[in-house]
């Protein structure tokens, strides 16, 4: 499960966000960069101007967008299921665990560079662009090239075409990064919600007509393309950038190196978790696979698109707080005791309702996705709270340690894949869940601690303060399910969810901990919708 990228709300009561968005220090941009002409995709002065509020709204819109697409993404994923087999989502598996590997190097770590610079040229940035297409251009030639390989790999002549297929989005997403890097810099998240919602709009609707017709696991490949050729016209013509011809004497020579950090660590972080689509295809077929990735699918989309509207803005608001180091911890641990807050939940309940959550959402054919289901809500009890120490990182400017974590927590990763895979893709889910919460996760909060404002027994403190939350859900949604048995599954859902939640929710105010997360987000989302019927 991976995490992505945006926003965090504050109220305006002087402490927390709000003020650090209103501080004097720097978004880890450089001042040492040559000035070009400012124009209005390059300039950012004019941002600081109310930037609290522009936070605030943008960060509304992209929870809204993500809420967006995990309705679109439950809605595809319960047609898709009955309209395709697992065959059908195994053969497609094969190929994204491989294409996923690759295109790690697509964006080069070029788009964060021109997001987080403090100033940037014309120049620089169609250099970049141009880097960028010719990176992917030149992925898509190599993941081309791979295509006999892979399908020898795998033992599926199909695998070949799919491939080939899927080697056209390198080239169509790479044309894109740049412009919605400028979207980002220019705090333009409408823009990148609309982008983004309408693509993927397409793109499972796309697959839904094809699968319906009888297309097979194309419907699939067809998605993938439609996403990436729908997103590339819409970013151009919302963005309005257009790049200049190559020029020499740019200035991106920075900016190159410290993409290719953020790429080398991006790229042990996926190779890890990549590997676990590609040692299942490759021992145990594509049926076994296409039940994986469905769970994967069920479970690890609605915790990625929590986390995804967090980032962009606490990585920059985090940087600049390092001069403050009780700020800089208090703002972070009251992210991170939301966080684990609603991911201890989320986990509970999975676990009690994984039956009639499948039965709902894929239908009785897809049962055996059910214990598969029930491993990755573990899975979650450890991995999105270790994925956060990301955010300490990149806004200390601590890349080798990035690097460090990344390449230790990837080869643990892999290492519970081939002790599990004796047991198929069950044995790999549980024995990820084991070794993530008793071998990665110290591993990650001891390096994580070593230095700067947050310490691992500050980590592990809030760690532990919210496991109760975890119980507090489970418990009720389990017993009211047993309970209800022997009704149908969307009876129990409609029952056992409420529950869960409810008494969970009155549980957990009784802890002060969770309590005070609790609050933490109630503040938040009211705070955003104030802000929203404002603008």
């Amino acid at each position: 499960m991976r995490v992505a990228s945006n926003t965090i709300h504050n109220t305006a009561q002087g402490d927390g966000v709000q003020d650090s968005l209103n501080s004097d220090s720097n978004l880890s941009g450089d001042r040492n960069v040559i000035k070009g002409p400012e124009t209005d995709h390059f300039r950012t002065d004019h941002l600081l101007n109310n930037i609290g509020h522009r936070a605030i709204s943008g960060g509304f819109i992209t929870f809204g967008a993500q809420g967006a697409k995990l309705i679109l993404n439950f809605a595809a994923a319960a047609i898709l299921a009955r309209l395709l087999g697992p065959r059908d989502f195994g053969l497609v598996g094969m190929v994204l665990g491989v294409t996923a590997v690759v295109g790690v190097f697509k964006e080069l770590g070029l788009s964060t560079a021109t997001v987080q610079r403090d100033t940037i040229t014309q120049q620089q940035v169609s250099n970049l662009f141009w880097i960028n297409v010719a990176f992917s251009g030149l992925l898509g030639l190599i993941c081309a090239g791979l295509a006999p390989l892979t399908a020898w790999f795998y033992h599926d002549h199909r695998v070949m075409g799919i491939m080939l297929a899927l080697s056209i989005t390198f080239l169509l997403t790479g044309s894109t990064v740049q412009h919605q890097a400028l979207l980002s810099r220019q705090m333009r998240f409408q823009a990148l919600a609309v982008i983004d919602v309408i693509s993927i709009t397409i793109g499972y609707f796309s697959a839904c007509i094809l699968a319906w017709v009888g297309a097979g696991y194309w419907a699939l490949v067809i998605q993938q393309v439609a996403i990436a050729g729908c997103a590339l016209p819409m970013t151009w013509v919302i963005s309005r950038w257009r790049p200049h011809l190559p020029s020499r004497n740019s200035g991106v020579r920075p900016l190159i190196s410290f993409g290719a950090h953020l790429s080398v660590a991006d790229f042990v972080a996926r190779f890890s978790e990549s590997s676990d689509s590609i040692l299942l295809g490759r021992f145990y077929g594509a049926e076994p696979l296409g039940l994986y990735s469905r769970a994967q699918v069920l479970l690890g989309r609605p915790i990625q698109q929590v986390l995804t509207p967090i980032n962009s803005v606490l990585i920059p608001v985090l940087s600049r707080l390092q001069s403050d180091p009780e700020r800089y911890r208090r703002n972070y641990m009251q992210a991170y005791g939301g966080l684990a807050l609603i991911v201890f939940s989320f986990s509970g309940l999975c676990v009690a309702l994984a039956s009639p959550i499948v039965l709902v959402v894929l239908g009785p054919k897809w049962a055996g996705v059910i214990p598969l289901v029930i491993g990755f809500a573990l899975v979650a009890v450890s991995g999105p709270l270790s994925l956060i120490c990301a955010w300490i990182y990149e806004s200390q400017g601590r890349g080798s340690d990035q690097l460090r974590n990344h390449t230790i927590a990837g080869v643990i990763t892999i290492a519970s894949y081939i002790i599990g895979l004796h047991w198929g893709p069950v044995g790999i889910i549980m024995s990820l869940a084991i070794i993530s919460l008793c071998i990665r996760q110290p591993i990650i909060y001891h390096i994580a601690g070593r230095s700067g404002p947050i310490r691992t027994r500050d980590l592990w403190a809030g760690f532990l303060s919210h496991v109760p939350c975890w119980g507090a859900v489970f418990l009720p949604a389990w017993l009211s399910y047993k309970a209800m048995r022997h009704t149908s599954p969307l009876i129990q859902l409609i029952v056992c969810v409420p529950v869960g939640l409810v008494v969970g929710v009155f549980l957990m105010l009784l802890i002060p901990s969770p309590r005070r997360s609790a609050f933490f987000i109630a503040s938040r989302i009211f705070g955003a919708l104030k802000a929203k019927a404002i603008a």
